[in-house]
């Protein structure tokens, strides 16, 4: 085994995690997944997350500007869900009519780095927006409208794709990392309990072509608008991966040699679980490894709140909650009932055969159940080219996912696929 001072938790699995092992976890220290290594502006401890990492983690990849996020946040009330909703959705307005403005005079790239900011500012929007409010859709297929726009301008092109999956699509969305139709390197990047496609796209697609790798990411059940078409998450997430693989392996531009998937928050259980069905997955990645959803969620404070706690969450963070249980198909009054939803959501590590690496942010490794299914996973782990990577808080790489240091994140995960490619 090698470990890696340089670590993350994740939010989903399926199948090999044995009752003895959950009985481990009983009496584990309640460790909030979105706790943040510091404070970057807000009070309200959600609010800030999502701020410093999915929004200012994302100005690497063009998906924010720094004086447009913090002249946004300077103007939304602390932890209000309102006030957060509607200070994005006006700076997404004004930047998308720039965009618009460059496009109609033929200024191609100004119009694409306006337009797919827009889009991720529209995508912002939404974050507390509850499913059922026409909102929620309605920005939603603008944030996609964009991006779709806005992908057309890259060269090569950011095509929209749809996979066809037991009566409805899987959306998403494929970048080849040269023209013509050369056999590539391809990364499948999978979210967890909280993505959109865009967000993937926006967590790391630069890095990955700027390496000569085709990007690819898709919403799965339980993602995105899925489950407005009553697809929310389950179990068996190798089966909607095999529909995947399959349009990936369809394309002339896809090496199947060189064919990786990489999971983030419950995508660490996805993405596993589906190479362990799936052959022609030829390495994986991780951040981090969820052996088991099952004890992670007994360990989340959400889980555990009272009803008088539940009572004095702020709106942004009440919501945020909603709708998590929304996708997973509970009540969304019920937090609770999040550890109920995610009993067989597990794999087994042992029969995880290809080449895996597992990255996890040092302030999330802090969690004793997270470190102890990262262990797990390496002990188990039979393939010797396996690799435990976490990465360190004094680079500002700490949290969950690892969203706040994302060039990091691109250094670990494809210095280590392009050695395992090279073999």
């Amino acid at each position: 085994m090698v470990f890696v001072l340089a670590g993350t938790i994740a939010f989903v699995p399926v199948a090999g995690f044995s009752s003895n092992d959950a009985a481990k976890t009983a009496g584990k220290k309640v460790f909030d997944a979105h706790a943040t290594a510091f404070s970057y502006f807000f009070e309200d401890s959600d609010m800030d997350f999502h701020f410093g990492n999915l929004i200012l983690g994302s100005i690497v990849n063009h998906g924010a500007e720094v004086g447009e996020a913090f002249y946004a946040a300077s103007h939304i009330k602390d932890g209000d869900a309102a006030s957060w909703q509607d200070e994005w959705y006006k700076l997404a307005q004004r930047v998308e009519a720039r965009g618009q403005r460059s496009l109609a005079r033929g200024h191609k790239v100004s119009a694409r780095d306006q337009l797919q900011r827009a889009a991720y500012y529209y995508r912002f929007s939404i974050l507390s927006i509850l499913p059922h409010d026409p909102r929620f859709k309605d920005r939603a297929l603008t944030f996609r409208g964009l991006m779709k726009k806005a992908g057309g301008l890259f060269d090569p092109a950011l095509e929209y794709i749809e996979i066809p999956f037991e009566g409805t699509l899987l959306p998403g969305y494929f970048r080849k990392a040269t023209a013509g139709d050369r056999r590539s390197k391809t990364l499948i990047m999978i979210g967890g309990g909280e993505t959109f496609a865009e967000d993937l796209f926006f967590y790391i697609a630069p890095q990955a072509y700027a390496r000569g790798y085709n990007f690819m990411t898709v919403d799965l059940p339980g993602q995105g608008l899925l489950p407005l078409k009553g697809k929310v998450f389950r179990a068996d997430a190798h089966v909607p991966m095999r529909a995947v693989i399959d349009y990936a392996l369809s394309r002339s531009d896809v090496d199947p040699e060189r064919l990786a998937a990489y999971g983030i928050s419950g995508g660490g259980g996805f993405v596993p679980q589906a190479a362990m069905h799936d052959p022609r997955i030829k390495a994986i990645a991780m951040s981090s490894a969820v052996v088991d959803a099952y004890p992670l969620f007994e360990t989340m404070p959400v889980t555990q709140a009272t009803k008088d706690e539940i009572n004095s969450w702020s709106s942004f963070h009440g919501n945020i909650v909603k709708v998590i249980n929304w996708r997973w198909g509970v009540p969304m009054d019920e937090p609770s009932a999040l550890v109920e939803a995610n009993r067989g959501f597990s794999f087994d590590p042992a029969q995880v055969t290809v080449p895996a690496l597992l990255i996890v942010g040092e302030g999330e490794y802090k969690s004793e159940e997270t470190k102890r299914q990262q262990m797990l996973c390496m002990d188990k782990l039979p393939n010797p080219r396996k690799k435990l990577v976490i990465t360190p808080s004094n680079e500002g790489a700490s949290n969950h996912c690892i969203m706040e240091n994302r060039s990091i994140v691109g250094q670990v995960l494809f210095d280590w696929l392009d050695e395992v490619f090279a073999q």
